[in-house]
């Protein structure tokens, strides 16, 4: 088999030679702060039914899975959803690739986090006209909503990113790209050269493509992982957190 009949985009072989070596990253280590966050801002409560997309490992889910909410997780990596269901974990996990997810009115909550399944869907080897992959994956997160349930998504500021440029990055500002050269680490140590593709945003445009798959705009934060304080949409931090409400 060869990695193209392997997988369906760059970044599975990516996940595929992290695997919980991904836990190690910083990035990773506010979990239970931003899981906080989304309780409070969502108005979850118990029984909830929440889909995460782009789940990763499940670090997330499980944390709102624990305050009893409904989690199905889902992530285009075969290996993160491997890591994921082979932990104590209440939330349910599945693979699946949020360009063609088809749930309908099915959640009270859908959470994208960390540019888990938004942000990181440019195809490099596509044309701009048929490359919109973040439009369509946010239609489909607003169509498994149910009416009144509500989006939290993160997504990279365009303002950090070209503010903050470093020598391994390239940013493509006709269609708000950054492609970083990085290098990755398994838990073995065993090092490799990777490529990675980040759509970077801003909140009007946060806002429009909001406006145009049928969701009413509520907030949008800038946001830092980790630290996860909730700030008036600025420069200085790398997220933007957009919470949309489906109509009724």
């Amino acid at each position: 088999m060869n990695n193209q009949e392997k997988y369906s985009h760059w970044f599975e072989p990516i996940a595929d030679h992290l695997s919980d070596a991904y836990l190690r990253y910083s990035f990773t280590y506010g979990s239970e702060n931003e899981v906080d966050c989304l309780y409070e801002i969502l108005g979850l409560a118990p029984g909830d039914r929440l889909l995460d997309v782009g789940c990763g490992p499940g670090r997330h889910a499980s944390l709102l899975a624990e305050k009893e909410i409904d989690v199905l997780g889902i992530d285009i990596s075969q290996e993160f959803i491997r890591l994921a269901n082979a932990g104590e974990s209440k939330a349910k996990f599945m693979r699946q690739d949020v360009r063609l997810m088809d749930f309908e009115n099915e959640f009270d909550a859908v959470v994208s986090m960390c540019q888990g399944g938004f942000g990181l869907l440019c195809e490099p080897d596509s044309s701009l006209e048929d490359n919109d992959m973040d439009l369509r994956a946010l239609e489909n997160m607003a169509r498994a909503l149910k009416p009144g349930g509500k989006l939290a998504l993160s997504a990279f500021s365009s303002y950090f990113q070209v503010q903050y440029l470093s020598q391994t990055d390239h940013f493509d500002a006709f269609n708000g790209v950054n492609r970083e050269d990085v290098e990755i680490m398994n838990v073995e140590g065993e090092k490799k050269q990777a490529v990675t593709w980040t759509t970077c945003f801003t909140p009007r445009e946060l806002r429009l493509m909001s406006e145009k798959v049928g969701l009413l705009v509520r907030n949008i934060w800038s946001v830092t992982p980790i630290d996860y304080e909730l700030l008036p949409c600025g420069t200085e931090n790398p997220e933007f957190l957009l919470l949309a409400e489906k109509a009724t």
